[in-house]
């Protein structure tokens, strides 16, 4: 095992709820020393992610905040500007979705962070573009779905709008964050230059949405339609068998002429409707209709197997618990189990993407509030009595440890 591409690395992270902690955990997860910063009284997903054992790690904090350290502040309070001034001149990289006004008052805005590391990579996460009419207007996932076109698929695809029932838009522009801070950190080592890198969710969702669904609209002056026809069909969904739900992708003429075959159907091949990928596309609902009365004559299990041997893409469908009992899931080790030391023995989704470097891979589970408050003090230079005098002012607050005997 090697060591992690980020070590060394010191990511300030300014984040919650889910955009801002999908990325910080994945440069945590790959070395970086990530603080996190968080009122008193937490992060607000710790209490909106699912029920808590401790009574402030629920199951989705849990699952986007490990390989992190909790600082408590009080940012309001006198004493925290010399803590808040000494993070942003050890930080390589600072990430933030605060707004701007709340930023620049307490001191940690783009401008304030490059007076004290002129060679700082600072990430602020924006619900919409500095430069549009809704700049500084509150985002939530919900929000940006509805804005997005995300919910307009399955207003197009079942008659009502309805959003994603995951934070879909959150955890796509947490990987651009990702994205962009890697970028970042590659120009720094080339150039020497730290800069400012804005990630508006609302553009970020849109060009998401209509990469897939400009259709016809990509040609100037077409009125239509918009939208990939095949992928909103009410019926491309997972389809009933004679037990259960399969998921299958016949798209190729090869595959769907097999399929056509598996069905009993081979006069299909035939069938000006469906004779050519082209055909289908202008049919796709005749085709998912013939498709799914077919695909009920047989089990899962059997289906399966006999599209494994026609090498037509098929597999079963999922639900949750299925898919934490997935034999695959299993046979890779994705999911493991570590003993968390308020929440007890918890299920950890381990990183899935392995490389021949063989980085290696710690897993500190996700703090309690405050948690590394007086550790994180003491690596900035801060001395034991000036530490006891801001938890003693509640300009920090000190939370939690780890019970000695508690494994990672």
């Amino acid at each position: 095992m090697s060591r992690p591409p980020l070590s060394g690395i010191r990511v300030l992270d300014l984040t919650s709820i889910v955009v801002g902690p999908v990325a910080t955990q994945f440069l945590g997860d790959y070395g970086a020393d990530v603080v996190k910063i968080e009122a008193p009284s937490g992060d607000l997903l710790r209490q909106l992610g699912g029920q808590s054992k401790s009574g402030s790690l629920s199951p989705k904090f849990m699952n986007l905040n490990r390989n992190k350290r909790s600082l408590a502040i009080d940012m309001k309070a006198p004493g925290a500007r010399p803590v808040m001034e000494k993070l942003l001149a050890t930080s390589d990289v600072v990430v933030t979705n605060m707004r701007p006004n709340a930023l620049k008052r307490l001191g940690l805005d783009y401008e304030s962070a490059r007076k004290r590391r002129p060679d700082v990579i600072y990430c602020h996460v924006v619900g919409f573009g500095t430069k549009g009419r809704y700049a500084g207007k509150p985002a939530y996932d919900t929000i940006i779905q509805g804005m997005s076109g995300v919910a307009a698929t399955n207003y197009r695809a079942h008659g009502e709008p309805r959003y994603l029932p995951m934070v879909m838009a959150d955890h796509i522009v947490g990987f651009v964050v990702i994205q962009f801070v890697l970028m970042a950190l590659l120009h720094r080592h080339q150039t020497g230059e730290g800069q400012y890198v804005e990630i508006p969710m609302f553009e970020n969702m849109t060009s998401f949405v209509l990469a897939e669904h400009m259709g016809q609209l990509v040609h100037v002056g077409s009125d239509g339609p918009s939208g990939d026809l095949r992928v909103l069909d009410p019926l491309a969904q997972p389809t009933k068998t004679k037990d259960s739900y399969i998921c299958v992708s016949a798209n190729s003429d090869k595959q769907a002429f097999a399929l056509f075959d598996a069905i009993g159907r081979p006069e299909l091949k035939d069938d000006p409707r469906f004779c050519s990928v082209k055909a289908r596309f202008r049919n796709v609902s005749e085709y998912h209709r013939v498709r799914n009365a077919g695909l009920l004559q047989k089990t899962t299990a059997e289906w399966v197997e006999i599209f494994d041997k026609l090498d037509v893409p098929a597999m079963p469908f999922n639900t949750f618990e299925d898919l934490i009992a997935d034999p695959h899931i299993a046979d890779v080790g994705l999911i493991n189990e570590v003993d968390h030391p308020f929440e007890g023995r918890i299920r950890n989704v381990r990183l899935p993407t392995k490389t021949t470097a063989g980085w290696d891979e710690t897993v500190r589970p996700a703090p309690a509030v405050g948690q590394d408050t007086t550790a994180i003090l003491r690596d900035l230079g801060f001395a034991p009595d000036a530490i006891s005098e801001m938890v003693d002012s509640g300009a920090v607050v000190q939370g939690p440890q780890p019970k000695a005997d508690a494994a990672d």
